[in-house]
C-alpha cells in the first residue's frame, strides 16, 4: 500500500517563496508519475504540476509557470515543488498524488482521476 506524506507548508508574504515536499513509501516510486494539486476553500481541486517516473517528462497549468519548479529523487522516494514569487491566489491546500499506470500520464496528467494514491495535503498561505 502506496503512502504519501506532504510537508513543508506555511505562511509567507506575497513575493515569497515555499518548497513543499512528498515523501512516498509502500511502493515502487521510480516506476510511478506524481503530481501536485491544490484545493481551494469552496474551490474544486486543480491540477498545479506533475513529473513522469524519471523526471523525464513535466507539466505544468499556466498560472505557475516560470514560478514554480517541481522535481523528484527517486533514491529517497520524494518529489518537491519549489513555489517561488508566491502569490495571494496561490494559498489552498497542496496536495501531492501519485498515478500508478505510465500510460495514462500523457493524456490525463492534469485529472484527479488519473491518480491513485492522495496525500492527506498541506497548507499553503499568501498574504498580500
Amino acid at each position: 500500500q502506496v503512502q504519501l506524506v506532504e510537508s513543508g507548508g506555511g505562511a509567507v508574504q506575497t513575493g515569497g517563496s515555499l518548497r513543499v515536499s512528498c515523501a512516498a513509501s509502500g511502493g515502487t516510486f521510480n516506476k510511478y508519475f506524481m503530481g501536485w494539486f491544490r484545493q481551494a476553500p469552496g474551490a474544486a481541486r486543480e491540477f498545479v504540476a506533475s513529473i513522469n517516473y524519471s523526471g523525464g517528462r513535466i507539466y505544468y497549468t499556466d498560472s505557475v509557470k516560470g514560478r514554480f519548479t517541481i522535481s523528484r529523487d527517486n533514491a529517497v522516494n520524494m518529489v518537491h515543488l519549489q513555489m517561488n514569487s508566491l502569490k495571494p491566489e496561490d494559498t489552498a491546500v497542496y496536495y501531492c498524488a501519485l498515478g500508478l499506470n505510465t500510460l495514462d500520464y500523457r493524456s490525463y496528467y492534469r485529472q484527479v482521476p488519473a491518480y491513485d494514491y492522495w496525500g492527506q495535503g498541506t497548507q499553503v498561505t499568501v498574504s498580500s
